[in-house]
């Protein structure tokens, strides 16, 4: 019994050392794209920077959910206004929205576009001075004077916030809606014309028997076109009787 438990926890230790590295590989950015649609984006290449809008959530509630899926390098203080959290790869600025204070802003910015927009002044009062040293390469980047995208039209950043593209959503998970459909059964007298409108979405609805689609060939046509013919297989006839049953001696 000793050893079965033995065994059974090094498949466990194993199990989680291939989880636990997927889940930390995961970007918190990822997690942002699925819970919050996407606003404006900037940039292009090494240097990006997407905008989502959380409606409804205040600065610190927001920071507080993506903390909770990934804990950052590093975090600013909890503030109404906005925070910087830091990862290996971007850095998420939360901010309040300048059109609605009920709404809060989300930018995964790039540390390549941070870089080459933000103040490295700015950020000081945030963030931690070595780890600006290391990400502004000690001085030789950092400045811009960009402030964020809720303060983009007073501190502009090289380039220009657009509207997403049906590119730039694609780049971003789909979101699940509810539809709608017809389940309905094909009629005895459904042909090939039949068949051809229920594919392109327009059915109608009727009562018959049985049946299924095969692809014949039709002379002096250069494609094959589906045809309805009906099942020839009958329901299994069922006899009613009548017995006894006896026991053997």
């Amino acid at each position: 019994m000793t050893k079965k438990w033995w065994l059974q926890g090094i498949k466990v230790i194993l199990v989680l050392s291939l989880i636990v590295p997927l889940l930390a590989a995961c970007a918190v950015s990822d997690t942002v794209k699925e819970q919050y649609p996407l606003e404006s984006v900037n940039g292009s290449g090494s240097s990006t920077s997407y905008v989502y809008r959380a409606e409804g959530q205040t600065v610190p509630e927001v920071a507080s959910q993506l903390i909770a899926k990934k804990k950052p390098e590093q975090q600013s203080e909890e503030s109404k206004e906005r925070m910087f959290l830091v990862y290996s790869d971007e850095i998420i600025h939360v901010q309040q929205a300048p059109d609605d204070t009920n709404d809060t802003l989300i930018e995964v910015d790039s540390k390549e576009y941070v870089r080459q927009n933000y103040n490295m002044s700015f950020l000081e009062g945030y963030l931690l001075a070595s780890l600006l040293g290391d990400l502004f390469d000690h001085g030789k980047y950092g400045g811009g004077g960009y402030r964020g995208y809720s303060t983009k039209d007073t501190y502009k950043p090289k380039g220009t916030y657009k509207a997403p593209t049906d590119q730039d959503m694609k780049k971003a998970p789909p979101m699940t809606v509810n539809r709608t459909g017809t389940i309905f059964k094909r009629s005895k007298d459904a042909d090939s014309t039949a068949v051809r409108q229920g594919q392109s979405g327009n059915p109608s609805p009727s009562s018959g028997t049985k049946g299924k689609v095969i692809t014949g060939q039709k002379k002096n046509a250069g494609k094959q076109s589906p045809v309805f013919t009906k099942s020839n297989k009958k329901p299994p006839k069922i006899r009613m009787g009548s017995g006894k049953i006896s026991r053997r001696r």
